[in-house]
């Protein structure tokens, strides 16, 4: 007789994510392992009615910042609250590991400046009982999270850690810096790393305005790298492009692939500098695939937007001598001057000064929105600020205004910058469904007065599955599997990601006529009260990891099943 289970999920709607066909069955759980799917004859010591509800596979999310955020935390929201079982962090090459007490502040400042994670979080939340990246790991090892956890080395934390000074300049590496670089990515793979990071994009800066120190890491230090790292097992070379190189270092990226054998996976998207260079890049990864490269493309699952408002790292009158004059008030008592008709003229007649922040910009009122109740991230172009106000006789500059003061002061405007170059998602529908693409970049808890795109994982089920009205939807089944199944795969977690006896139980059922995402909103509940945007989400019946009940009807249950990742986890037979 089969041992008693200790869950058993009734009558669920069943997307495996294996992508075939949704069906309806019965799946019991014991040890933290799926133990049957079918029709279950066992009672078991706890049991959820999932009739009418979709069940699915924990959605693994390959792209996260939450590097710090695992240290003073045991709970990984917002992710956890987006049906998120297994969460990676280390991405864009940046991290706390390893590092010397003396560039604690830098790596605080590198991660602040491209993150937009708050330096007082950071300095005050980060215990700091590591120096190498094996320690690190040792560390987190001891912790118990509400979701799993994997880590993936930095390179400006390892470059830091071997080069100095000399390395955060961006100083070319000597043959010994590449050794010892090499040395420690293996001790790295050793320890669970499941892969390696670095960014090459001008828009990664400290907060103090410095590029980060991978921006031009030549060559022969990223192939000794990952050359060392996939020696020791397999391992991810991930990694961020600048567009004003991308036909540079591209190519070269793909040299270090070829000659190492290491897999790589790196972020796509549509800019409206060049809308449709995006396809010549995915054509390009697709020809290396068929040459037999094992490549990713990591892809965004709406647009990347920035929110501005006063409450925000930014809004659009910034740099305006007026504002600037009254920045440094609580939201309250700016509020109160922003409101006095003297102060709104003078800020209005005047024009946005230079800047080098690479998020902030002129603002374009022809693609700034009101993101709505419930938000909206498909807008057609009349509805942004600059048609509206012509429609209405005025300047977008006081529709932009009016709108950031409504709500004491809350107001948010949306400003789609990735992937809407064409006022729609049809081009990053075509990205979602390459076959050599996953759903990527929500950096969940990263970009946290700015971006709130931790949510992806629920934007996909509704937005793409459901609600779509400007274009075509996407079924389930593969919303689904590429979230689950073929994101765990391309970091090599064959153990999850699919409904099916053996794997592990990391489980979500799902209300999916009631699954729904609320408008972001500023909450100040990170270390030294610390701000961050959250979405709240509705229709989570529960959410399971190792079969264990970790959220149910959208609240924790104060569970902890979740654990560092060690290393690569092989496919079962």
């Amino acid at each position: 007789m089969t041992a008693r289970p200790d869950l058993v999920i009734r009558g669920g709607t069943i997307a495996d994510g294996s992508g075939g066909n949704l069906f309806e069955a019965d799946i019991a759980i014991h040890d933290g392992r799926i133990s049957e799917v079918g029709k279950v004859s066992n009672s078991g010591r706890e049991e959820i009615d999932a009739r009418g509800k979709l069940v699915t596979p924990g959605f693994v999310d390959v792209h996260t910042h939450y590097d710090g955020q695992v240290t003073w935390s045991q709970d990984i929201s917002p992710s956890s609250q987006n049906g998120v079982t297994t969460a990676i962090m280390g991405n864009c090459g940046v991290g706390f590991a390893p590092c010397r007490p003396a560039d604690h502040q830098r790596l605080i400042q590198l991660m602040e400046g491209v993150e937009d994670i708050p330096e007082p979080v950071l300095s005050a939340g980060i215990p700091w009982e590591w120096e190498s990246f094996p320690d690190y790991m040792s560390w987190l090892a001891k912790r118990d999270f509400d979701i799993d956890i994997g880590a993936q080395l930095p390179h400006a934390a390892l470059r830091v850690y071997v080069m100095g000074e000399r390395g955060a300049r961006r100083d070319p590496s000597t043959a010994e810096d590449n050794a010892k670089m090499a040395k420690l990515a293996g001790e790295a793979v050793r320890a669970g790393a499941l892969g390696f990071s670095t960014s090459r994009t001008l828009n990664h800066r400290t907060s103090t305005g410095d590029f980060t120190p991978t921006l031009k890491a030549g060559e022969d230090e990223l192939t000794a790298i990952a050359a060392a790292m996939h020696g020791e097992g397999r391992s991810v070379l991930q990694f961020v492009l600048d567009l004003s190189t991308l036909d540079e270092d591209l190519p070269m990226m793909l040299r270090v692939a070829d000659n190492t054998k290491c897999p790589i996976s790196f972020s796509v998207a549509q800019s409206d500098r060049a809308p449709r260079r995006w396809r010549q890049t995915l054509d390009e990864i697709n020809a290396a695939a068929a040459r037999g490269l094992s490549i990713t493309a990591q892809i965004a699952a709406r647009p990347v937007g920035l929110l501005l408002g006063l409450e925000l790292s930014r809004n659009p009158f910034q740099t305006h001598p007026s504002y600037k004059a009254i920045a440094h008030l609580p939201l309250a008592e700016r509020l109160k001057r922003l409101r006095q008709p003297e102060v709104r003229a003078a800020i209005l007649k005047e024009s946005a000064t230079a800047t080098d922040d690479p998020l902030f910009f002129r603002p374009n009122y022809d693609k700034m929105y009101l993101l709505g109740n419930p938000p909206d991230y498909e807008q057609p172009q009349e509805n942004a600020l600059g048609p509206q106000a012509r429609k209405l006789g005025k300047q977008p500059e006081e529709l932009a205004y009016d709108a950031m003061l409504s709500d004491q002061g809350r107001g948010m405007l949306y400003v789609p910058f990735l992937n809407y170059a064409d006022g729609n998602l049809d081009a990053t529908r075509e990205m979602l469904t390459d076959p050599r693409s996953v759903p990527g970049l929500s950096d969940g808890g990263a970009h946290c007065g700015i971006i709130c795109d931790a949510s992806f994982p629920t934007y996909l089920l509704t937005h793409w599955t459901r609600d779509r009205s400007r274009g075509e939807k996407l079924s389930i089944p593969f919303v689904v599997a590429v979230q689950s199944r073929k994101t765990a795969l391309s970091v090599g977690l064959a153990d999850r990601g699919l409904i099916a006896p053996g794997y592990k139980a990391d489980i979500n059922v799902i209300d999916y006529g009631r699954l729904h995402l609320h408008p972001p909103k500023v909450h100040y509940d990170l270390p030294v009260g610390g701000r961050r945007l959250l979405q709240q989400v509705d229709g989570y019946d529960a959410t399971i990891v190792s079969g264990v009940v970790t959220q149910r009807d959208g609240a924790p249950t104060g569970a902890r099943p979740g654990k560092l990742v060690r290393g690569v986890q092989g496919e079962l037979q």
